[in-house]
């Protein structure tokens, strides 16, 4: 059954999954030189025209920006020696990569449409649905967007870090069915396969566990990109969370997303059940203002589908307003929930570990009886 569920989702059909999003990294789209690997991409570019004329809709989530802006400012490092030089890259760059996406996909008569966001856009509630309506909007109109971060904006405080997590979240506001990480390798080994020839590729991940995870390698091997497996992986809980599945394939060969169809080979992580919209924006989310800890029994609770109420917690860190996402950990330090917050952290830590009857007493005020209600709260 396992076997026979990768072999029919290998390649995302069309019949299958109406709308992917497929990432192509800097180490794909652009040659150590820093020049577009223009025949490469027009075969993805014809990957996609097949796609599109079969009924599936794309959206692309780019990467290339600072190293094609890198080259045409001379800068060292592939522009990446500082913030300066990365932003000045990825304001020269961004032009350079819309033009070049608008050209390989005007040929297969597609119309390319840029979309550049930060962390912040799909962090924060009212802008994550501003661009969901964007992308809607697109597709139905039969535009191909091409997404990528905002670079030349973009500081530590408000970057993705990397464009496969940015896939996946793209994959959620898009409401995608799946996202195809195109990579250097062609999936997730049991090993590092650089290292230990006798890795063996994982061709299906039901639950991502921390035997999963300890197979990941952080580094991104062209020293190009941002990424490596560890990343991918983080991607890989963000979409499947959303119910779309995520697949790892290889980049390095001519009409990749055919040859997937093809033969099959690479990494799927299949999908979680559905969540609703709001509770899977949170479950994605790469930022929160505090943590809350909780005990045994309300860790239990919560696992059973209750809200958080006061009593059984344990501890309140970091600075919080009422509406803000905050965490919800283990006595042993494991996140199990995320929430929007019903107290400001001030008055969060007065009720600590208190009964829902003593609220009023100790704020002074008639208040609501939990922390976190069930319904603005997703299990992790």
């Amino acid at each position: 059954m396992v076997a026979d569920l990768t072999e029919t989702l290998a390649g995302f059909p069309p019949a299958l999954c109406r709308r992917i999003v497929v990432k192509i990294g800097s180490a794909l789209l652009v040659d150590p030189s820093g020049a577009v690997r223009d025949h490469w991409l027009r075969t993805v570019a014809a990957d996609i025209a097949a796609r599109r004329a079969e009924g599936q809709q794309i959206v692309i989530v780019s990467s290339g920006a600072i190293a094609l802006g890198a080259r045409r400012l001379g800068l060292p490092k592939g522009g990446r020696g500082s913030l300066e030089d990365a932003q000045a890259s990825a304001a020269v760059g961004q032009i350079a990569l819309s033009q070049t996406w608008a050209t390989v996909l005007g040929e297969r008569d597609l119309t390319a449409a840029q979309m550049l966001v930060t962390l912040d856009d799909l962090e924060n509630r009212r802008r994550y649905l501003n661009a969901s309506a964007t992308l809607e909007r697109l597709l139905s109109l039969g535009i191909v967007p091409v997404v990528n971060e905002n670079d030349s904006v973009a500081t530590a405080e408000i970057r993705f870090g990397d464009n496969d997590r940015l896939a996946a979240r793209i994959g959620q506001a898009a409401r995608a069915d799946a996202v195809v990480l195109l990579s250097d390798v062609d999936g997730l080994y049991t090993a590092n396969p650089q290292v230990d020839a006798s890795a063996m590729l994982v061709e299906r991940v039901e639950r991502i566990d921390s035997a999963i995870e300890a197979m990941a390698d952080g580094g991104s091997g062209s020293g190009m990109g941002s990424g490596g497996m560890l990343s991918k992986i983080e991607a890989a809980k963000i979409a499947t969370g959303a119910g779309a599945h995520l697949a790892i394939i290889t980049g390095h060969r001519d009409s990749p997303l055919s040859a997937w169809a093809g033969e099959g080979r690479g990494t799927i992580f299949q999908a979680a059940a559905g969540k609703r919209a709001r509770k899977t924006w949170l479950a994605g989310r790469l930022t929160t203002r505090g943590r809350i800890t909780v005990d045994a029994g309300a860790a239990g609770a919560l696992a059973r589908g209750n809200s958080l109420l006061p009593a059984g917690v344990r501890d309140v860190s970091g600075v919080f307003v009422r509406g803000d996402v905050i965490d919800i950990l283990a006595e042993d330090g494991r996140t199990i929930a995320r929430g929007l917050s019903e107290y400001d952290s001030e008055d969060a830590v007065k009720i600590a570990g208190r009964r829902s009857e003593e609220i009023a007493a100790i704020l002074g005020e008639v208040s609501r009886s939990v922390l976190v209600h069930r319904d603005h709260m997703v299990m992790l």
